[in-house]
């Protein structure tokens, strides 16, 4: 069964902990069936690791930066692979809203490695390329782990650092289950009921109780810098409950718009 966008694979551990290992070996898998596979992650951008996770805002510009390459490399052909720490539990629930938006199904792969033993490698690699002590130490101490009772680390395969990649079990996922369905307050909903309605009117938006006040026709590029801004927002106050974030969306849409 074909989906309109492929699908898209987050990895996940402390640093050092075989993320790259396990994305170049997806990868060389997928790519034996004629898939196309886009690897995306801070060390595509050429980012200096230590530099940036000791600055929390050079940090949170390089998370949108990498999210926006996941974005764009979703489509109807391609695999996208996350190959990143993605230890913020916020950071993997704005993917998760990411991929409800643009409809294609992903799974989260989880590298379990030991401190240590991920401490080791990162010692045993080129000067360049290691992780400070103080900022290993740091990023192992907020690591948040993923929890397959939170839908947006759902599916999740846990890999430990001898284990073979469950292949087969992935693409299941990623190729046999349907893409979550989308949060039904969306900008197309809105811009529908605009077709019939003028400013002054209350709009009903599907999936929520909260009306929407309408002042004035808005635009798919401003809904769109909305609906950004709104991802933003709950990445910091991660939600399951559908019905609570079409209300928390229509509710921020009528304190936003003027």
């Amino acid at each position: 069964m074909l989906f309109p966008t492929m699908p898209l694979v987050v990895l996940c551990g402390f640093p050092c902990s075989g993320k790259s290992s396990r994305a170049k070996e997806l990868k060389e898998h997928l790519e034996k069936s004629g898939r196309k596979i886009h690897i995306v992650g801070d060390h595509i951008l050429g980012v200096d690791r230590n530099d940036v996770y000791a600055d929390s805002r050079k940090e949170k510009d390089v998370r949108g930066s990498i999210r926006a390459a996941v974005e764009r490399n979703l489509n109807k052909e391609d695999v996208v692979i996350l190959d990143s720490l993605n230890y913020i539990k916020g950071y993997r629930y704005e993917l998760f809203c990411l991929i409800k938006h643009v409809q294609t199904p992903h799974c989260l792969i989880h590298c379990v490695t030991a401190p240590e033993i991920s401490c080791s490698w990162n010692q045993s690699r080129e000067k360049n390329e290691q992780y400070s002590q103080e900022i290993f130490d740091a990023l192992v101490q907020r690591f948040e782990f993923p929890d397959s009772r939170n839908r947006w680390d759902n599916p999740i395969f846990t890999v430990q650092k001898d284990d073979k990649l469950p292949l087969e079990q992935i693409c299941d996922a990623l190729f046999h289950r349907k893409a979550p369905p989308p949060n039904q307050s969306t900008q197309t909903a809105i811009l529908n009921s605009q077709k019939t309605s003028i400013p002054g009117d209350v709009l009903m938006v599907p999936g929520a109780s909260e009306r929407m006040q309408l002042p004035r026709i808005l635009s798919m590029s401003e809904l769109r810098r909305l609906r950004q801004q709104f991802i933003s927002y709950t990445k910091l106050h991660p939600n399951e409950n559908i019905s609570q974030l079409a209300n928390m969306f229509v509710q921020y849409l009528n304190q936003s718009i003027h």
